[in-house]
């Protein structure tokens, strides 16, 4: 495997999509950042890159928190210019319209959208001075149509669609090229 001087940062590197994105770009040459609320359980994904000769660091991480997203993505590029940045946050609930509470609601809209707005300004604050770089946001079929119990994640995911054209727009003359990419699958987590 040849080693870039590259970093990519996962943001939402769960078990199954986000563990395979962050093997993916390992093997690629990349040094991994993986972040998840509960750093702890990056421990055997770390383990399983080095073991097969990538570099991947784990961290804790709640993507909602501006100090913290924005810390992350700095520690990633001090070790390696921050070249890929995913956001793979998923907040996928399914509850029936009248029973969706205020607070699940905001909480979806947190996780999905809000979070991958702040992932893309501050990848972006860090890709621009060198006038490259990829901001990828994970999203689903959800965010092209609502469905039956899902008004609180299609409407975030929806709006992280916005998020990623708009930033598409605007960044895309500057070298960084911004991308939605609808990844669907049942992924049965715990």
């Amino acid at each position: 495997m040849k080693k870039r001087n590259a970093t990519a940062a996962v943001i939402g590197a769960g078990d199954f999509i986000g563990a395979a994105i962050s093997k993916k770009f390992a093997s690629e040459g990349f040094t991994v950042f993986a972040g998840r609320r509960k750093g702890e359980k990056l421990e055997p994904l770390v383990a399983e890159i080095e073991a097969a000769g990538g570099r991947a660091v784990g961290s804790s991480l709640d993507a909602r928190k501006e100090e913290e997203i924005t810390a992350f993505l700095r520690d990633a590029d001090a070790v390696a210019p921050l070249e890929v940045c995913i956001f793979n946050i998923g907040a996928n609930v399914n509850f029936p319209l009248l029973e969706t509470t205020e607070r699940v609601f905001r909480k979806v809209w947190e996780m999905a959208c809000y979070a991958g707005f702040l992932t893309g300004r501050e990848a972006a604050r860090l890709m621009l001075p060198r006038g490259r770089g990829n901001i990828f946001f994970t999203g689903a079929t959800a965010g092209m149509r609502g469905g039956i119990g899902y008004a609180a994640f299609a409407s975030a995911k929806f709006g992280l669609r916005a998020v990623a054209q708009s930033a598409a727009r605007e960044l895309g003359s500057k070298g960084i090229h911004v991308a939605h990419l609808i990844i669907d699958a049942g992924v049965d987590t715990a």
